[in-house]
């Protein structure tokens, strides 16, 4: 069976959203090993970024990840941030993503995530072995990335600059679910 996205094609910002926004599990309908191979961090990170703003669209706290299997290039999971969407308390894009990509040996996966983990996420992301986080926002928010590297995480920053725009507009519109997101209730 042949795909969309393959050897031959060009990886563009349209490819990337159609990565972004299709169900994980059907992503070997859309791209082959060939394509996934060619994506580079800067791909996985703007991804995560069009995750965000699909939060964003939603309503929602504008953060994304994308969990990559680092033999393989394969998105093994991807979520964004759904606690407005779902009226539910922790689930964050990086949470989310985890969710996606289920009961997996994360230690040979890198993470990325369009803004820094709150301190729940990044003692998920320590507890489940992931061997790498890549964050692509410490403008809007950070603190972790210590915490992260301490437990034996390799963490790199990759900013980008369409997903510190996006958090700042956020951030100044709505504050108050801004703090409740990253700090919890009783910051509100």
């Amino acid at each position: 069976m042949e795909t969309l996205l393959n050897a031959r094609t060009e990886v563009t910002h349209a490819a990337l959203a159609a990565i972004a926004h299709m169900p994980t599990a059907s992503l070997p309908v859309l791209m082959d090993e060939a394509f996934a191979r060619r994506l580079t961090d800067g791909d996985f990170m703007r991804i995560a970024v069009l995750l965000a703003q699909k939060s964003f669209d939603e309503g929602g706290c504008p953060i994304g990840a994308v969990i990559v299997d680092n033999d393989t290039g394969r998105i093994v999971g991807k979520g964004h941030n759904t606690l407005v969407q779902e009226n539910h308390p922790y689930h964050h894009g990086e949470t989310s993503a985890v969710r996606d990509a289920g009961r997996i040996d994360f230690s040979r996966t890198t993470l990325f995530t369009s803004l820094s983990p709150c301190e729940i996420c990044a003692t998920l992301l320590y507890m489940r072995g992931f061997s790498r986080v890549v964050v692509g926002d410490v403008t809007n928010a950070s603190g972790t990335e210590s915490l992260l590297s301490e437990k034996g995480v390799q963490v790199d920053i990759l900013e980008d600059p369409r997903g510190i725009d996006l958090y700042a507009r956020f951030r100044a519109a709505k504050p108050e679910l801004d703090r409740e997101d990253w700090q919890g209730r009783r910051a509100s």
